[in-house]
Parts: structure tokens; C-alpha cells; sequence
């Protein structure tokens, strides 16, 4: 896989994500923090919303505000835990890697690997992706 270095822009996509669940955390209800920088500049967050059955994860949150605004290309996101100072990068998980190779597959994500903060192409988190046909 092709793993990046992070950027200026990354860090200021971390630092929105960062700043959203500092704003919100509550535990147990909003846990992680996401960011979506879109190809007009725009970033837009959101918060993971927890319930008894199924809440949403963070990621899908910030996506749906972005996409409500009129915004149809994903540049890059990132997700952080809000249980701690630093706030811990989060890779998303199979739902949201399903979602993001559906809506964005060409969009960075911003994770950790190998102890180092690096983005990948959504597409190459989820190999053989469901709706892989060609």
C-alpha cells in the first residue's frame, strides 16, 4: 500500500476533527470527532451519535453535512478519539471504509501506522470492496 506523508492541510483537517469532540464529548454518547475537507475548501465535522441499538460513526456524520451543503467531492478526512489529550487518531472502521470507497474512494485518510501519522486512498483500505465489480 501507498502510505503519505501528512501536510499543512492535514493538520489543520486534525485540528477541526480535533476541536469538534473537544466542543462535544460526553461520555459515552460523543466519543470521536471526524473532519471532511472538500475540493471547494470547505471542511465540515461531526460527531459520532450514540444510542442503545446503533449510532452512527463520526465519519458518516461529517460526510452528511458536507454532501447537504451541495459538496460532492471528498478530499481527504480524519477521525480522533476524544477520550484523552492527545487526541488519538482513529482509522475507520469496516462500515465507514465501505462508505468512504462508495461516496470517496480517491479521498485521503489520515491514520496511524507503523506510529507515525501518514493518509492513504480510502480505496486501498477496503481491498475487494463490496461493489468492486470491474
Amino acid at each position: 500500500m501507498s502510505y503519505l506523508n501528512i501536510d499543512d492541510t492535514d493538520q489543520k483537517l486534525i485540528a477541526a476533527a480535533t476541536e469538534v469532540i473537544e466542543k462535544n464529548y460526553l461520555e459515552f454518547r460523543h466519543t470521536v470527532g471526524a473532519a471532511v475537507l472538500c475540493s471547494s475548501g470547505e471542511i465540515y465535522t461531526g460527531v459520532n451519535i450514540e444510542s442503545c441499538g446503533y449510532g452512527p460513526c463520526a465519519e458518516p456524520i461529517a460526510i452528511g453535512r458536507a454532501i447537504s451543503d451541495g459538496e460532492r467531492k471528498i478530499v481527504a478526512i480524519v477521525a480522533v478519539s476524544g477520550q484523552s489529550e492527545p487526541h488519538a487518531i482513529m482509522p475507520p472502521c469496516g462500515n465507514c471504509r465501505q462508505l468512504l470507497y462508495d461516496y470517496a474512494p480517491d479521498c485521503w485518510v489520515i491514520i496511524v501506522h507503523n506510529s507515525k501519522i501518514v493518509k492513504i486512498k480510502a480505496r486501498n483500505l477496503i481491498p475487494d470492496a463490496y461493489g468492486n465489480f470491474k
